[in-house]
C-alpha cells in the first residue's frame, strides 16, 4: 500500500465520460488510487462533500506580464498564476514570440527565465513565429522535441513586427504537419483592418471607443479564417483558431471539418457573455480586445458550437491592463492597450453560464476547459483528467457556492473586471497542483515557484 499524502474525500469525480461518487488518493503530486472510501492514516483530507472534484481547468492562452502597446500587461507570472490557481485552473500556456533576426530558442530561453522562479501553478509555452527563414524552419523540430509543439501566428500585427503573411503561414503549417505540431492562428485581414482604422480614426472623437468595433467588423474575422482553412487543408497542417469571436468564424470551421480538414477553434467567455454595446458605455474603453467582443447573434453561434463540437475549447486570452494602463487610450481608440484579465473567472463563469443556464452538463464543462485542452496540446493524460497515474490537478468545486464578482475580491492586479457585479452560482473551493494545495475559497494559499514548465508531446489531437 502506497503512503498518501493527500486524500480527497466524499467528493463527486467528474470526468468527461464519468460522474461517480469516491475518495481519490495522492502520493508524491501523482493519483495513486481511487476508491469508495480511503483511511486517512496520517494524510492531509480535503473533505468534498456536497461538491464536484474536477480535474484542474487549463487555460491554453494567456499572456503574463506581456510588453504591449508601451506597457507591460499587469499580471505577471506570479500573479496571474495565483489569480488562475484561486480561479480553478492548474496549467496556463503563455507565448514566446521570436524577435525578427533571432531564433525561436532564444525567446523560450527568455521567456522561461521570466517565468520558471515565479509560477505557482504547472504552464507550457507556444512559440510564436514571426520570422520565417531556413534558420526558423530547421529549428522547429528541436522546439518540438524541446517540449513545446504548438506555434502561434499572426495575420495582423504588421506595426509591431509580429506579422506572419500567407507565405510563412503556408510554410510552417506544412512543416509543423510532418513533425506533430499544430499553428495556432490570430485571425485577421490586416490589409482592409488597416484601412478601417486608418478610415474610422479620421473621428475618433466622433466614435470614441465604439470606432475599435466599427473599424473591425465580423467579415475581417471570417475571411482570415477561411483562408488560413485553405492553407492547412493545402498543406494537410493541423490548424487552431485562436480567440475565436464571430459566428462566420464558427461557421467556416464547421464546414472544413465536414471536409475532413484538421481545424480546431477555441473562443473566450468574453465572446460569449459581453456584446459590443459595451463599447458605447463611459468606460467603455477598458472591453477592449483584439479580437474585439462582437455581436449577440456571435455568441449564440459560438454557444451552438461548443454544443455541438464545432468550438471545442474555451480559454481566456487573458492579457490584463488596469484602468490606468487603459487610460493611455486618451480618446483614440487606436491606442488602446489590448487585453482584459480572465483566467481567474473562466471555470466559475463558465459553470454559472453553460451549465447553469444553457443546459451543459458538467461532463462537457470539464471537455471544453480541461481535457479537450489537455488532449490537443500534448498534456494527456497527466493533465486533464481524474485517473490513476494522472498528476493531482484538482478543483474541489462547490455548486452551491453564490458568489458576485468584484474586482477588490480577485487575485488578479486589476483594479477592474469586464464581469463587475455578475452573479455566480458555483464557485472553487479548493485547488490543487501535483498534490498541493494552492488556493481556498478564492484565496492564494501555495507556494510561489511550485509551479513548473511542462515539456508537452507533439501529435495533439482530439
Amino acid at each position: 500500500m502506497v503512503e498518501l499524502d493527500l486524500i480527497v474525500k466524499n467528493g463527486k469525480i467528474v470526468t468527461v465520460s464519468d460522474t461517480y461518487s469516491a475518495d481519490i488518493g495522492v502520493s508524491k503530486g501523482k493519483i495513486v488510487t481511487i476508491a469508495q472510501s480511503l483511511p486517512d492514516n496520517g494524510a492531509e483530507v480535503v473533505d468534498a462533500k456536497g461538491k464536484y472534484v474536477f480535474p484542474g481547468g487549463i487555460d491554453v492562452h494567456v499572456h503574463l506580464q506581456l510588453p504591449f502597446s508601451g506597457t507591460i500587461s499587469a499580471d505577471d507570472f506570479e500573479n496571474g498564476t495565483k489569480a488562475a490557481a484561486c480561479g480553478g485552473v492548474t496549467t496556463v500556456i503563455d507565448f514566446a514570440i521570436q524577435t525578427k533576426g533571432s531564433s525561436i530558442m532564444e525567446a523560450i530561453e527568455a521567456r522561461r527565465a521570466e517565468a520558471d522562479p515565479k509560477v505557482c501553478v504547472d504552464y507550457g509555452l507556444h512559440a510564436a513565429i514571426t520570422d520565417w527563414n531556413d534558420k526558423t524552419q530547421a529549428e522547429i523540430k528541436k522546439v518540438i522535441d524541446y517540449g513545446i509543439p504548438t506555434f502561434k501566428m499572426f495575420m495582423i500585427y504588421k506595426n509591431e513586427g509580429w506579422m506572419a503573411d500567407d507565405g510563412m503561414l503556408f510554410n510552417a503549417l506544412e512543416e509543423t504537419s510532418k513533425l506533430g505540431g499544430h499553428i495556432g492562428v490570430h485571425a485577421e485581414s490586416v490589409d482592409v483592418l488597416d484601412m478601417l482604422i486608418e478610415r474610422y480614426a479620421r473621428e475618433k472623437e466622433k466614435w470614441g471607443a465604439y470606432g475599435h468595433t466599427l473599424s473591425r467588423p465580423c467579415y475581417t474575422e471570417e475571411e482570415a479564417v477561411i483562408r488560413a482553412i485553405k492553407w492547412a487543408e493545402a498543406t494537410g497542417g493541423q490548424l487552431y483558431i485562436v480567440h475565436m469571436s464571430t459566428g462566420e468564424g464558427a461557421d467556416a470551421v464547421h464546414q472544413a471539418k465536414q471536409k475532413g480538414i484538421r481545424v480546431f477553434a477555441e473562443t473566450c467567455p468574453q465572446y460569449l457573455l459581453l456584446d459590443d454595446e459595451v463599447f458605447k458605455g463611459e468606460n467603455g474603453h477598458l472591453y477592449a480586445t483584439c479580437p474585439q467582443i462582437k455581436k449577440p447573434h456571435d455568441s449564440e453561434r459560438l454557444w451552438q458550437g461548443l454544443m455541438n463540437g464545432d468550438v471545442q475549447i474555451i480559454a481566456t486570452d487573458t492579457c490584463t491592463f488596469t484602468t490606468e494602463q487603459k487610460a493611455a487610450w486618451n480618446g483614440d481608440f487606436t491606442k488602446i492597450p489590448f487585453g482584459m484579465p480572465g483566467v481567474e473567472t473562466m471555470v466559475p463563469l463558465m459553470f454559472t453560464e453553460g451549465v447553469g443556464k444553457r443546459g451543459f452538463t458538467v461532463n462537457q464543462l470539464v471537455a471544453l476547459v480541461s481535457t479537450n485542452p489537455a488532449k490537443l496540446f500534448g498534456m494527456y493524460p497527466e493533465k486533464g483528467t481524474i485517473a490513476i497515474g494522472s498528476d493531482a490537478d484538482l478543483v474541489v468545486f462547490d455548486p452551491e457556492k453564490k458568489v458576485i464578482i468584484s474586482a477588490k475580491n480577485l487575485q488578479t492586479n486589476c483594479d477592474w473586471s469586464p464581469f463587475e457585479g455578475w452573479k455566480l452560482v458555483g464557485y472553487p473551493a479548493v485547488t490543487i497542483s501535483r498534490g498541493k494545495v494552492v488556493a481556498e475559497d478564492g484565496k492564494f494559499v501555495g507556494e510561489v515557484g511550485h509551479g513548473r514548465f511542462l515539456k508537452r508531446k507533439a501529435f495533439g489531437k482530439l
